[in-house]
């Protein structure tokens, strides 16, 4: 995956109290992955520089990256560890050293010099730690609406995944076969449905949308039914297609290709054999968001899914990187609830709740 890394750092005083900041942007798209800022205390402007450059570097790691272009408004970062001005206080041999070390891990990475103009993301997260360290007031946190200057009012996504099947017993890649519930599976949605049909702001005119596939039309049926409502069907919230893999348990899948399987599990925009990359799935799922905002902007919708679209719109809501595929676990029948603002904020308000189950 190819990332582009912003990052800086300021010292009110040269020496004086210090901070940077920096972030990861999908080169492809501009979508930011993952912000980083922290205070340092008393250190110079170029000790503080060489800090968001470090810390950049360690986010993009954690997205899963391969390839990074470095983007930085100090001159003097960019060009000794471009190599082509030499390192003359002792006090930076050390940072360049730990940037140097992390930028092995990577297949490349290029360092570029922007005016100030072009970093106000990363000077703006730089001027929030200094603020902070300095022990400014920071913004209201008593709702995520006040939290993260949320305006207007957002669209709530029920997000509910689908019940058991027989390929979820085996523990099999099942993406785009279509198999049904098993017994177990219909109780565990009879379950959630009475779960949602208990809330409060839900009722038969509460839009129900569901992945076109007979497992999630019959986990979307059972809520319906408990609701007074109706099904839709959006092809945009249809499982990963694991191509060849379909059917596979992981071993499998991993022995039948070591490589491809490996490159897969690390990089978000490698795809199955015959199959679709989670960049790709995260596309689709972005504009099946943004088309059912458009049409139920402020209102409750329950989306009925699999567990990657799912973490997909938890992934949208928190601004996260693509590991969070990975280190979040969805159980079966799980609800979570996001919120989604019309000024671009977003709020996860519940995450793989399975009280329901009991």
């Amino acid at each position: 995956m190819k990332v582009v890394v912003e990052a800086d750092g300021g010292s009110r005083g040269n020496p004086g109290p210090a901070g940077y900041g920096a972030l990861v942007r999908d080169a492809g798209t501009g979508e930011v992955l993952a912000e980083r800022q922290e205070g340092l205390g008393v250190a110079t402007n170029n000790v503080a520089e060489y800090s968001g450059l470090i810390a950049g570097l360690r986010a993009a790691s954690g997205v899963g990256a391969s390839e990074v272009a470095v983007r930085m408004d100090s001159k003097l970062v960019v060009e000794q560890m471009s190599g082509r001005w030499k390192i003359k206080h002792e006090a930076l041999r050390p940072l360049a050293e730990q940037a140097r070390e992390l930028a092995a891990g990577f297949a490349s990475v290029t360092y570029e010099w922007i005016p100030r103009a072009e970093n106000s993301h990363a000077d703006r997260l730089a001027n929030e730690a200094m603020d902070t360290q300095a022990g400014k007031p920071g913004p209201d946190r008593t709702s995520p609406a006040r939290w993260t200057g949320a305006q207007g009012t957002p669209t709530k996504m029920l997000l509910l995944r689908h019940g058991q099947t027989a390929m979820s017993v085996e523990r099999r890649y099942s993406g785009r076969g279509d198999v049904p519930l098993t017994e177990h599976g219909l109780q565990q949605v009879a379950a959630a449905a009475k779960r949602l049909a208990g809330l409060p702001d839900l009722g038969g005119d509460t839009a129900i949308v569901a992945s076109p596939l007979t497992r999630t039309k019959q986990t979307a049926q059972a809520v319906a039914d408990a609701l007074g409502s109706r099904v839709e069907t959006h092809p945009g919230l249809l499982e990963t297609d694991f191509g060849e893999w379909e059917g596979l348990t992981f071993t499998e899948a991993a022995e039948r290709d070591p490589a491809l399987h490996g490159r897969w599990l690390r990089d978000p925009s490698v795809p199955a054999p015959g199959g679709e990359s989670f960049d790709a799935v995260l596309r689709r799922v972005r504009q099946t968001r943004d088309e059912l905002i458009e049409a139920r902007g402020g209102q409750t919708i329950i989306v009925v899914s699999h567990v990657t679209p799912i973490k997909s719109l938890l992934r949208l809501g928190l601004d996260a990187g693509p590991s969070l595929l990975f280190r979040l676990h969805l159980d079966l029948a799980s609800v979570s609830i996001v919120e989604f603002y019309p000024d671009g904020n977003a709020s996860v308000r519940l995450v793989n709740d399975i009280s329901h189950l009991g």
